[in-house]
C-alpha cells in the first residue's frame, strides 16, 4: 500500500518511504534521507545531520502507518502526545537508510503506545517510546 494512503503527512514532513512488515505486534519501515531533505540546509550546512526530533517523528509516523494499515484507526488521525526515554546513539546523515522497528505496546481506538529502534546498518541510531492520541479529523 502507498504510504500516502496510510499517513496524512506530506513532503517536506513525510518521513517514511515504505513499510516492510506489519503485524499485530511489530511494524518495520524504511526511510532514506537525501540531500533534498529541506532541514539539511540549516542543520548543519557544513556537516548535515538528521535532527533527533525528525528521527523520533519518523518512528512515530512509521508506527502510525502500520497501525492504520492494520485497520484499527479507521479515518481517525493520530497526534504525538508524549515522548519518553529517547536515546540518540549514532548520527544519521544524507544517504543513510534508516530501518525503524516499532513495537506496539498498547493500541486502542483512543490511543497508540509504541516503542521503537531506528538503525542504520547494524548500528542503533535512536531509541524511544511514545504515545499518540487518536481522534476524528476536524470538521
Amino acid at each position: 500500500m502507498d504510504i500516502k494512503e496510510l499517513l496524512p503527512h506530506r513532503d517536506p514532513f513525510l518521513f517514511v518511504d515504505t513499510l516492510e512488515e506489519v503485524s499485530e505486534q511489530t511494524i518495520i519501515g524504511l526511510r532514506t534521507f537525501t540531500d533534498n531533505d529541506t532541514f539539511f540546509a540549516g542543520h548543519f550546512p557544513e556537516y548535515p545531520v538528521v535532527p533527533g526530533v525528525v528521527l523520533v517523528e519518523s518512528m512515530a509516523q512509521c508506527g502510525g502507518a502500520g497501525v492504520r494499515q492494520s485497520g484499527v484507526l479507521g479515518e481517525n488521525l493520530f497526534f504525538l502526545a508524549t515522548v519518553n526515554n529517547v536515546k540518540f546513539r549514532r548520527q544519521v546523515r544524507p544517504g543513510d537508510t534508516v530501518r525503524m522497528t516499532i513495537t506496539n505496546q498498547r493500541v486502542t481506538a483512543r490511543m497508540i503506545r509504541q516503542s521503537g529502534v531506528a538503525t542504520v546498518g547494524d548500528e542503533v541510531a535512536c531509541e524511544a517510546e511514545w504515545m499518540c492520541l487518536v481522534g476524528p479529523p476536524p470538521a
